[in-house]
Parts: C-alpha cells; sequence; structure tokens
C-alpha cells in the first residue's frame, strides 16, 4: 500500500512539477492533484524539493533502463533501433517526468548535478567507446559519437517536451499509427545518416 500511495504522489507531482515548474509547484496542489490531506504528503515526503528529487530521480532511472536497449555487443543497427524506439516510446509514456527533467537541465541542474556528474557521464563515455569501435570496423559512417548521442535525444524528447506544439500542429493527439510512423522515421533518418538502412520496423 505505502508503495502504490508513493507512485500515486510521484504521478500527481510529476503533471504539477511539469506544469508549474519547481517554484511554482506547491505541496498543496500536489496533495489536490492525488486526492490527499497535504499532511499525508508530508509524512511520505518531508519537503517540496525532496519530492521533486525523486520525480527527477524516477525519470532518469527510467531513461537508464530504456539504455539498456543500446546493448553494447549488438550489432549497431540492432542496438540503435532497439534505443530509438524505446527512447519514442519513453517520450510517449513519460511526457510530463521528460518535461520535468528538460527544464530541471534548463535551470542548470540545482537538483540533480550530481547524477550528470557520475552516472549519465559514465553511461554516455561507456556507449561514446562502442561506437567509436563501430567506426574503427568500419559498420557506420565517421562522426563524432558525442553529436549522434545528442541528436537522438533531442529528436526522441522532443515528442515529449513540445508535445503540446505536436498535438496543435497534428490537430490532435498522436494515434498509434502516428507514433509508430514517428518511430520509424527517425530511426531511418538517423541510421541512414550514418550509413545503415532501414527504420525502427520493417516497412
Amino acid at each position: 500500500m505505502r508503495e502504490e500511495t508513493e507512485r500515486q504522489i510521484l504521478d500527481a507531482a510529476e503533471v504539477v512539477f511539469a506544469e508549474a515548474g519547481f517554484g511554482g509547484a506547491t505541496m498543496q496542489a500536489i496533495a489536490d492533484a492525488c486526492g490527499l490531506p497535504k499532511a499525508n504528503l508530508h509524512y511520505y515526503f518531508a519537503s517540496k524539493e525532496k519530492l521533486y528529487r525523486q520525480v527527477v530521480e524516477r525519470i532518469f532511472m527510467v531513461w537508464l533502463e530504456a539504455a539498456d536497449s543500446f546493448e553494447t555487443e549488438a550489432a549497431p543497427e540492432v542496438a540503435l533501433r532497439r534505443y530509438i524506439a524505446r527512447k519514442m516510446q519513453l517520450s510517449r509514456e513519460h511526457r510530463y517526468g521528460s518535461k520535468v527533467w528538460a527544464s530541471e537541465v534548463m535551470h542548470g541542474a540545482p537538483i540533480v548535478q550530481d547524477y550528470l556528474e557520475t552516472t549519465l557521464r559514465t553511461w554516455t563515455e561507456t556507449r561514446i567507446a562502442v561506437i567509436r569501435r563501430w567506426i574503427d570496423a568500419g559498420a557506420i559512417r565517421p562522426v563524432d559519437p558525442r553529436w549522434l548521442l545528442y541528436m537522438i535525444w533531442a529528436t526522441t524528447q522532443h515528442y515529449a517536451d513540445f508535445a503540446h506544439q505536436i498535438e496543435v500542429l497534428n490537430h490532435g493527439a498522436l494515434s498509434d499509427a502516428q507514433w509508430a510512423d514517428a518511430t520509424d522515421t527517425v530511426c531511418g533518418i538517423i541510421l541512414r545518416g550514418i550509413g545503415l538502412t532501414g527504420g525502427c520496423a520493417d516497412r
């Protein structure tokens, strides 16, 4: 029961922080969003900062789990297809968490700078090494691995961080078919750009 209540609080806080920012969000607004008395909210999370950090940590861990699809021993087209497809899926399922993360980083990461300097940096360096091995083996076109990773992050997370803009231009939320097509398009453009073929799904 405790785990379920914490999940409900984190889900509600994710939306409130995404819409109001850390400064504009209040514990009362979060309590109202999850249907709990404010006192109960403080029982689980003593302060707004601790709750915010937990929200940011959660999306960060979700992204790290997605990074497991970037298998370091897989062929480049397999590893990158899986990673891009998973990142697109997460932008659909965790749009508010992605917005919270984007806002945090744009403000200089005051709460999670330690994650950037340790866990994310370590993961990035290991993937850079993998991409360089692919390049050395002639498996993909020579590119700077950092720019490739940044492009994947920017493109996939755009579908979460700018979801409202996409929905306005699309005259509504993307359908399952549109999400599949968008994912395949992103995959295809990125993979062809480094000398590979195909998208995330066979056409």
